[in-house]
């Protein structure tokens, strides 16, 4: 077993030298409070930014540093998945939330991120479907939908467009949010606070792929989130943002690669890839 201070000292040795070559460790954002703290896990290599790592199959992720007009800078963790090789799931529990690493547990899932809004009963705000069985409702007129149909087919899309109609639709999961940031490769326009917060997406690529972006550090108002998606090479056609602030959260476990950024709060809602 390492010395209980083994990391603290090759994190400090890290900054001091100014390399992330002097230690043979990869790094995953944890936060447990409103600041991200970075730590160490004893794995193979030094993540690298703007370079996609396979993680298992159909499991991608990368690290990109990103920076807003104002000069805020984030260390971004981007999850892409291959839908014909991964499936999703909607986990809702309204009376029993969950801190995310429980999740992780109880779903042994490759990964975990946070689903819609929330109020202070841990109701959802909008539409859920868990395992088939919905509740609450449709967000009209605006805001998006993640959702997994009858036949497995996921679709992310713009309420606005494209209202739910529970009559002509079999959910088999879902959850809503708002606002949709991204809308056929172009960034969409809201009315939305400056306030630089934790962020979290979920988006589809061009080429069908589904996306989980987070950004753990309060660094980005959702305007700027939106011209930074839309500037990126991630080739995005739609995205959507999810619930912030204290209830961003991601974990993965695919692989050698592992992530745990914690939410502040226990989360009733979260996305389930498996």
């Amino acid at each position: 077993m390492l010395p209980k201070n083994f990391y603290k000292l090759c994190l400090l040795f890290i900054l001091l030298s100014g390399t992330l070559l002097a230690c043979n460790l990869s790094f995953t954002t944890t936060s447990n409070t409103s600041t991200p703290v970075v730590t160490a896990t004893a794995s193979s290599g030094t993540p690298v930014l703007n370079q996609w790592i396979t993680a298992s199959s159909g499991v991608e992720m990368r690290y990109e540093g990103w920076k807003s007009p104002g000069n805020n800078e984030d260390t971004v963790t981007i999850m892409r998945f291959d839908l014909n090789k991964v499936h999703l799931k909607v986990g809702y529990q309204p009376i029993k939330p969950l801190a995310i690493d429980a999740w992780m547990k109880q779903e042994q899932a490759t990964a975990i991120i946070n689903g819609g809004y929330f109020d202070q009963n841990n109701t959802s705000t909008a539409l859920v479907v868990s395992n088939g069985q919905a509740y609450g409702t449709s967000y009209n007129g605006f805001g998006g939908m993640l959702s997994v149909d009858a036949q497995g087919s996921v679709g992310l899309r713009s309420l606005n467009q494209q209202p739910y109609n529970p009559n002509n639709e079999q959910l088999q999961q879902a959850t809503q949010s708002s606002p949709m940031l991204m809308l056929n490769g172009k960034r969409t326009q809201f009315n939305a606070n400056a306030a630089s917060q934790r962020r979290t997406v979920v988006a589809q690529d061009m080429q069908g792929r589904l996306l989980f972006i987070v950004s753990p550090g309060s660094a980005f108002s959702l305007d700027e989130l939106a011209d930074i998606l839309v500037a990126s090479d991630l080739s995005l056609k739609t995205a959507l943002n999810l619930d912030g602030g204290a209830s961003t959260g991601l974990y993965v476990n695919a692989g050698n690669q592992h992530v745990a950024i914690d939410a502040v709060t226990t989360l009733p809602i979260v996305i389930i890839v498996k």
